[in-house]
């Protein structure tokens, strides 16, 4: 008896220890310290194509085309086949679709938890990184619950209220300061003020980041333009403002020390911007910009991070068309071909045909809007580390909020 008692006590403990190896190997070695989303909709074949022939030619390849998992996204918002970006940012943030302009919220404003919120209850340091306005509807998805995102205040004072948010940088200074003092803000309130006052600390340059190490309150805030930040082809050295390489490598440095690891979210948006403004050279160099990002966060983040980069929408149709050479000199796309057709055009925008314009020669678009509109289009999705296995094939965008809520 006793030795049947024995037999029994030894089974249980080695399936104890098969459950506790089981546990550790599943639930905690599998857990990623380190999550890096990258959003822009540069993601797509036809930009992406385009960067990487501007960038070296034919056989070059971009650092998001060494990523070893990829799928095709779809990305309809709740009433349209193709979504504005609030709609597009909150399916990401979310995991939900919604109606146009509504941001983290239903048409109705009812909230829907982030991925930011769900990273936080989990005991997870916080950064969110974008180069236009951090109120605007593709960054603030992420943070932000409201119908009406044009209404810039109160966006703002959302941003204020998140303590919980270790880093946070990017442009739109003027949304966090008074009417009174060359801000937008018009209930009176400087932001910029009582983040300092709560030991907050607030950078307004490059090199000031540099130096960043959150104040009292160990948090930091970087609000490097009034408006969003330059494109990347306007930054000269020395520039004042950091890149969204800079950036990304400050963010992680500053979130990387946290026991239980960070939540890093990239917004790269002047991509949209340049191509509203049918401006093919600045969109493809923040094609680049973005590249440049994601090498550094597989650099800084390390083998088991795990890192998706994602797109929201097309935006203004960028097509490269005809016959360049298999190493095409940069500068001959922005021209036109041989034959004398130009190799980039867009499907719409302001280069498009208007009554007493004349169509530029390079880079025209076929029909005339003030703004490239978007467009019908899947798009692209990029992973690697734990969990990204799961970008395979042809997906709902909103697969992006599983597969990071489940990596928490």
């Amino acid at each position: 008896m006793k030795f049947r008692n024995q037999l029994i006590a030894a089974a249980c403990l080695l399936a104890f220890a098969g459950l506790g190896a089981l546990y550790i190997r599943m639930w905690v070695v599998q857990k990623p310290r380190q999550i890096i989303l990258f959003v822009s909709d540069a993601l797509a074949t036809r930009p992406l194509t385009a960067a990487r022939l501007y960038a070296g030619g034919a056989e070059y390849r971009l650092e998001l085309e060494k990523f070893p998992h990829t799928a095709l996204l779809r990305n309809a918002s709740e009433e349209f086949a193709v979504p504005d970006t609030a709609a597009a940012a909150t399916a990401l943030a979310t995991g939900h679709r919604t109606r146009h302009r509504a941001v983290a919220a239903t048409g109705k404003g009812r909230s829907f938890d982030t991925i930011l919120e769900k990273a936080r209850s989990e005991g997870r340091a916080i950064g969110l990184v974008t180069n236009t306005l951090l109120t605007a509807p593709s960054a603030a998805a992420f943070y932000a619950h409201t119908a009406r995102p044009e209404e810039s205040d109160g966006v703002a004072l959302q941003l204020f209220e998140k303590e919980w948010m270790k880093v946070v940088l990017g442009g739109g200074r003027l949304d966090f300061l008074p009417e009174g003092e060359g801000g937008r803000r018009k209930d009176g309130r400087d932001l910029v003020s009582e983040w300092k006052a709560k030991g907050v600390e607030v950078v307004r340059s490059k090199a000031e980041l540099e130096t960043a190490q959150g104040g009292d309150s160990g948090r930091v805030v970087g609000l490097f333009s009034g408006g969003p930040l330059a494109f990347a082809n306007q930054m000269e050295s020395g520039s004042e403002q950091p890149s969204l390489p800079d950036m990304t490598r400050r963010a992680i440095d500053l979130l990387k020390s946290h026991r239980r690891g960070y939540v890093l979210i990239v917004d790269a948006a002047l991509f949209t911007a340049a191509c509203e403004g049918n401006q093919a050279e600045r969109a493809l160099r923040e094609v680049m910009a973005l590249d440049e990002a994601v090498s550094v966060a597989v650099r800084e983040a390390g083998d088991k991070a795990l890192i998706l980069a994602v797109g929201r929408h097309g935006t203004g149709g960028l097509t490269l068309s005809g016959y360049p050479l298999l190493k095409q000199q940069k500068g001959e796309f922005f021209g036109p071909d041989p034959s004398g057709y130009p190799y980039l055009s867009w499907a719409s925008g302001p280069n498009g045909p208007q009554p007493g314009i004349t169509v530029p020669r390079n880079e025209p678009a076929a029909v005339a809007h003030p703004s490239g509109l978007n467009t019908a289009e899947d798009m692209i999705g990029v992973g690697r580390g734990p969990g990204s296995e799961r970008l395979s094939g042809f997906l709902d965008n909103t697969v992006v909020f599983s597969i990071l809520r489940e990596a928490l």
